[in-house]
């Protein structure tokens, strides 16, 4: 997935349709001189309708199409005919898509199921036609309701990836080197922050023909929560992974003041997220010797599962994909 096909973040105007007007008609026949109003209502206005859509992992189709028109309803016929319905338009968007009002930022809702379909945007209902208003002192009504008015109003959408394990770390931890080692997955990678700019995903194979996904997401820099570096922008990805693998490097000055950083970004954005299952992974081990790294095995975080990994090196991966593996299926 690269940096110009992934978009996770669009605005959009939506407008539903107008309900059609109810006809004011009274009935004329050959033999039928003085009939009764049959006067039909007017049809539906379209909806405007978000459908979840497991193929999608990016808003890309969306970033070109800022304005999204439903059809208004027709109008009613006479002889009881109702107006037909106006098109409903369905927009498809990947699971995991928040709505948000574009002026006040409010949540909306939610896709978060393939398939799963929510109206937008109301077509306003169709009037009634002068045939519901006939009673014993007004048998030849002259009048009908008219249609409801469309609705209108400009939309944020905002992806959040759904992935088993989310990468989390800072700049240059070697969280893309990893996902590139373990999947398939080619993310861009240099040796200074931010080469992530864009979560990648990767399916990472295990044993006996098993997978899961892996998402490495851009780094996170101390301020985080209150919007510094990528801020937002990648702490909500993280909030759709069922496992945190946290990344230190094992050049790093304090490992453990490092984790803290990151699990107090997380806490501030969102205190939830540190209910999920973690794992930390402390990488570049290939750079320290034996002695050394069983000193920092004492200075590690506590109540956490810790290993030592080289993606250079293919140190303790396999037995990194075994922890993962166990904790996904709680075996």
């Amino acid at each position: 997935m690269t940096k110009s096909n992934f978009v996770d973040h669009v605005k959009i105007f939506c407008r539903s349709g107008k309900g059609g007007a109810g006809m004011v008609h009274l009935r004329r026949e050959k033999y039928v001189p003085k009939g009764g109003p049959d006067g039909g209502d007017g049809g539906r206005g379209g909806h405007i309708i978000l459908r979840g859509n497991k193929q999608l992992w990016t808003l890309l189709h969306l970033k070109y199409t800022k304005h999204i028109f439903a059809e208004n309803g027709q109008n009613g016929q006479k002889a009881l005919k109702t107006g037909a319905d106006g098109k409903d338009i369905i927009i498809d968007v990947p699971v995991g898509t928040i709505v948000k009002n574009s002026d006040t930022g409010d949540f909306i809702f939610e896709i978060v199921e393939d398939s799963e379909e929510k109206i937008l945007l109301e077509g306003g209902m169709g009037g009634l036609g002068n045939n519901h208003f006939k009673s014993p002192v007004n048998q030849t009504p002259r009048y009908a309701q008219p249609g409801i008015e469309r609705k209108e109003s400009w939309f944020v959408l905002e992806l959040k990836i759904l992935a088993d394990v989310g990468l989390v770390g800072f700049p240059n931890a070697g969280k893309s080197t990893l996902l590139s080692v373990l999947s398939k997955a080619k993310p861009e990678i240099a040796d200074y922050p931010f080469t992530t700019i864009v979560p990648n995903l990767g399916i990472v194979p295990y044993r006996d023909y098993k997978s899961f996904v892996m998402a490495d997401i851009p780094g996170i820099i101390e301020g985080a929560a209150q919007g510094k570096g990528l801020g937002h922008r990648f702490l909500r990805h993280i909030e759709r992974n069922s496992i945190l693998l946290f990344l230190i490097s094992a050049d790093s000055k304090n490992i453990n003041e490092e984790y803290n950083i990151l699990i107090n970004e997380l806490k501030e954005y969102n205190p939830e997220l540190l209910d999920k299952d973690r794992v930390l992974a402390v990488t570049k081990s290939d750079i320290i010797d034996n002695e050394l790294e069983n000193l920092l095995k004492k200075e590690l975080p506590k109540k956490i599962t810790c290993i030592f990994i080289s993606s250079i090196a293919n140190k303790n991966l396999q037995e990194l994909k075994d922890i993962l593996w166990k904790k996904l299926t709680n075996d």
